[in-house]
């Protein structure tokens, strides 16, 4: 797998190699988003992002923006960053610009009003509305046409729409309240607790209430109270692990989204994003919140990763969008629909079983002709020992004797070691 965040390729007619291609239909060139928020949640199983998880800030945001970066600098030595952040955006973002002009105060170059980036060799930041307060910012798109000559109006009447009172008034001296305090950010954003701009602009505008389907599958994604029912007890890896001090208390550190939720969730961002189509304005009648290249590269990660039998993907494209998903039939499965209907009724209702057979025998498809099998071994003992435990109650039962026990004997030790000591 490649490490840049997004990847070309083409699909070129005749060619066999499903891995290379992602399961995408022949004779067309797609862009992948390696690092997309729904090809790690759906395809990968990522939970979704939260205070102390925000993982797609980082892959989604500030890895690409400094792989970016770097390359203007390799290419021409250095790179200047203009940015719009403000000091009055919020508290944070205050101290935050704060502390980075204090750090670089006694920097020569600050006299020009440019910073250092800390992370960034080379690369030197200009904020130029740093000073700004909303009040500024309003006054400034009000009299001023932006470069793209669209008018601002409409912009205020988003924000507009987005205030909880649904009042934005123009700002014409110090006392008049700006409606600058709305925040946008991702729409399936789960990192705060309430979406309270989208809220108010499907509350306030008659024409906003298309985004209802959007609004309730990022409240569905967001409520983290059914994360045990969602999530693997078993981790990414395949481990058990367990937190808490007390032996008998520990719980399980939970893992992926099940195949079930994954499904489930895939479904879900079909649903809105057809309705959304359906219901919203012209311009959003081809809306993707999840893409064609997106899908290829999940059912690849469903098959080939997850070593999911099923091939559930197009299935479930087609009843959530009364549409055919166009891909390239993974013909190398070393079992047809009759010897999975066998092996299920060989496995009986021990789900747990089948998914290990299952799994070993894709193990076994990956490796096939091949003139040196080396890794077999390890990659088969690793599904043996995801598959270890029967369910989740069993799995809790021996992690948490397990640990019980490695206490006792580490308790023992040290006490041993303290009647040595004190002997000497």
């Amino acid at each position: 797998m490649t490490k840049r965040h997004h990847e070309r390729f083409t699909v070129e007619a005749g060619t066999t190699d499903i891995h290379d291609v992602r399961l995408a239909p022949r004779g067309i060139t797609v862009d992948v988003m390696i690092d997309g928020l729904q090809v790690n949640l759906i395809g990968k199983g990522y939970p979704a992002p939260r205070k102390l998880f925000r993982w797609c800030t980082s892959r989604m945001n500030i890895n690409p923006s400094n792989d970016f970066i770097r390359n203007v600098v390799r290419e021409n030595g250095e790179a200047l960053l203009v940015l719009g952040t403000r000091k009055a955006e919020s508290q944070r973002r205050g101290g935050a610009m704060q502390r980075h002009e204090i750090k670089s105060r006694e920097d020569a170059i600050r006299n020009e009003r440019l910073t250092p980036n800390a992370s960034l060799p080379n690369s030197l930041v200009y904020t130029p509305v740093e000073d700004w307060s909303n009040d500024d910012v309003w006054l400034f798109l009000m009299q001023v046409k932006n470069p793209w000559g669209h008018t601002n109006k409409s912009l205020l009447g988003m924000y507009q729409g987005a205030s909880t009172d649904g009042e934005c008034p123009l700002v014409v001296d110090s006392s008049t309240p700006s409606c600058g305090t709305s925040r946008f950010g991702c729409w399936v954003c789960t990192v705060v607790d309430k979406d309270r701009s989208m809220e108010a602009m499907i509350k306030n505008d008659d024409e906003k209430v298309w985004m209802t389907p959007l609004l309730e599958l990022r409240n569905e994604l967001g409520d983290f109270s059914q994360e045990r029912t969602r999530r693997d007890y078993r981790r990414m890896h395949g481990r058990v692990d367990l937190f808490g001090k007390d032996p008998d208390n520990q719980d399980l550190i939970r893992g992926p989204y099940t195949k079930k939720s994954r499904e489930h969730w895939l479904r879900r961002v079909l649903e809105a994003q057809s309705l959304a189509r359906r219901l919203g304005p012209a311009e959003f009648a081809q809306l993707e919140l999840i893409s064609l290249p997106e899908l290829y590269e999940i059912r690849r990660i469903w098959l080939y990763e997850k070593h999911e039998f099923g091939d559930s993907l197009p299935g479930i494209y087609e009843e959530a969008t009364g549409e055919k998903l166009q891909t390239q039939a993974a013909d190398d499965s070393p079992l047809r629909g009759d010897d999975w209907k066998l092996l299920r009724d060989v496995c009986g209702a021990d789900d747990t079983f089948f998914e290990m057979q299952a799994a070993l025998l894709d193990v076994e498809r990956k490796y096939r002709g091949m003139s040196r099998r080396a890794g077999i071994y390890e990659a088969l003992e690793d599904r043996l020992r995801i598959g270890q435990f029967g369910n989740e109650e069993e799995a809790l039962a021996i992690r948490r004797e397990e640990e019980r026990r490695r206490k006792e004997a580490d308790g023992e030790t040290t006490s041993g070691l303290v009647q040595i000591s004190f002997g000497v």
